[in-house]
């Protein structure tokens, strides 16, 4: 059809029709009468019709678009998924530091959101970073999860030990530290044997426990005073209170709950000893170092404790060698802000797996320059700005002439005398402190 004839065929559907007017709308659009229908007008379709049209089109178009996007997500995922399950879990162990500060122990409390805890953000990191799946997060017991230490409320690690089962992806240490927060770090892995038990292969555990020198002090001298020094003559008296700890006692005046009878309050004490002070910020510290096969709750912090009511003055020291008897003694507990799992030992497992070619050591030499490093950036600041801010020891030091040091006769017989219940209050062999 040429160009006359579309003018043509134009002009005569105004005619019929009508002619456009922007303000009024859309007109309706027409086709010319038909052969047998009458001069009546064919009604084809409104402009606002077609727009609707257009737009439902392109709606169902965006929809198709979005359904295909979603069903690749989810392939992709679930194809990502099925990778994941065809990777076999290994066990393994993880070297972690962290800052207790702020945070109620170690051990994870399930279905209790009030109270966090490191295991939370521990477990909510291998989550996410893709290393178990999401319901061995709700039943840690499906992964074989162990701790070597249950460390207590505001207790701090510099070496804790945790054995596992987990999917070796990529990368995994980056993709786990990357959702923890910078005083929780992963600082190394190993692949242990498939029976491991971070807590029953430990051999040992070493703590420290940091506090300000003036503890020492002698009572009659200003606890609170931060230009106090540690003399030689002091320091060796420490270590001579300590070391009297050093080999196996009956430590059930050092925690709660436990009989004097009781087969697991007998622990079994390495070595403890105080090293030479340091200044820091102007106050003098001291570290005190103790390791041990096993510690009941607030174990360390009592024999702190009790060293430094002696060392006062507050208490004789016959005190020690009488709190290892049946009678019960009263032992003051230092506070938990200085106390540090430092480091925990497979002496056992070392020599019999350590070099059979297929599992390393579990010794840690590797990443000892980023343990003190975490302790130099997160532990020792922490333990030093809270004890000037909020004055932990200087406080607790204030509370030590209400305690009582002294045994009575009636208190020992009737002790003696009393077969006690090895199941009340028994929290079993793992650290609590």
């Amino acid at each position: 059809m040429g160009v006359p004839s579309l003018r043509a065929a134009a002009g005569a559907l105004r005619r019929v029709c009508g002619p456009w007017t922007p303000r009024l709308g859309p007109r309706l659009l027409c086709l010319p009468p038909m052969a047998g229908n009458g001069d009546a007008p064919v009604p084809v379709r409104t402009e606002q019709e077609q727009d609707k049209k257009a737009r439902s089109g392109w709606q169902g178009a965006a929809r198709i678009w979005e359904e295909t996007e979603q069903q690749a997500k989810k392939l992709k995922s679930s194809e990502d998924g099925e990778q994941r399950r065809k990777l076999p879990k290994r066990k393994i162990v993880l070297l972690m530091a962290y800052s207790g500060k702020g945070y109620h122990g170690m051990q994870r409390n399930v279905g209790s959101s009030q109270f966090k805890t490191i295991e939370d953000d521990l477990v909510s990191a291998l989550v996410r970073s893709g290393c178990i799946p999401e319901n061995h997060g709700e039943d840690m017991r499906k992964m074989s999860f162990q701790r070597c230490a249950r460390t207590d409320k505001g207790v701090s690690a510099a070496g804790q030990v945790v054995s596992l089962k987990v999917w070796l992806i990529d990368d995994i240490l980056e993709k786990i530290n990357s959702h923890l927060p910078s005083h929780i770090r992963i600082l190394g892995l190993k692949r242990v044997t498939g029976g491991f038990n971070s807590k029953n292969k430990c051999d040992a555990r070493t703590y420290f426990y940091m506090l300000p020198t003036f503890a020492f002090a002698h009572k009659d001298h200003d606890v609170q005073d931060e230009t106090y020094r540690l003399s030689t003559e002091t320091l060796q008296r420490v270590n001579r209170l300590l070391a009297c700890y050093k080999g196996t006692h009956n430590f059930h005046n050092f925690t709660s709950q436990k009989g004097p009878r009781e087969p697991s309050a007998r622990r079994y004490i390495l070595d403890m000893f105080c090293e030479e002070p340091f200044v820091r910020e102007g106050m003098e510290f001291a570290v005190i170092k103790v390791k041990g096969q096993s510690f009941m709750t607030h174990q360390i912090r009592k024999m702190v404790g009790l060293v430094v009511a002696i060392v006062k003055g507050y208490a004789p020291e016959s005190v020690l060698e009488r709190s290892w008897g049946e009678a019960k003694v009263d032992v003051p507990k230092a506070p938990g802000l200085g106390l540090v799992l430092e480091r925990v030992h497979f002496e056992k497992y070392n020599q019999r797996f350590g070099h059979d070619g297929v599992h390393e050591p579990l010794d840690w030499a590797r990443e000892e320059a980023e343990v003190t490093a975490f302790k130099e950036q997160h532990i020792y600041p922490t333990i030093i700005s809270t004890e000037r801010h909020e004055r932990s020891m200087a406080q607790w030091l204030s509370t030590l002439p209400m305690h009582n040091f002294s045994a009575t006769v009636q208190e020992a017989a009737g002790l003696g005398s009393k077969d006690p219940n090895p199941l009340e209050g028994s929290e079993g062999d793992g650290d609590s402190d």
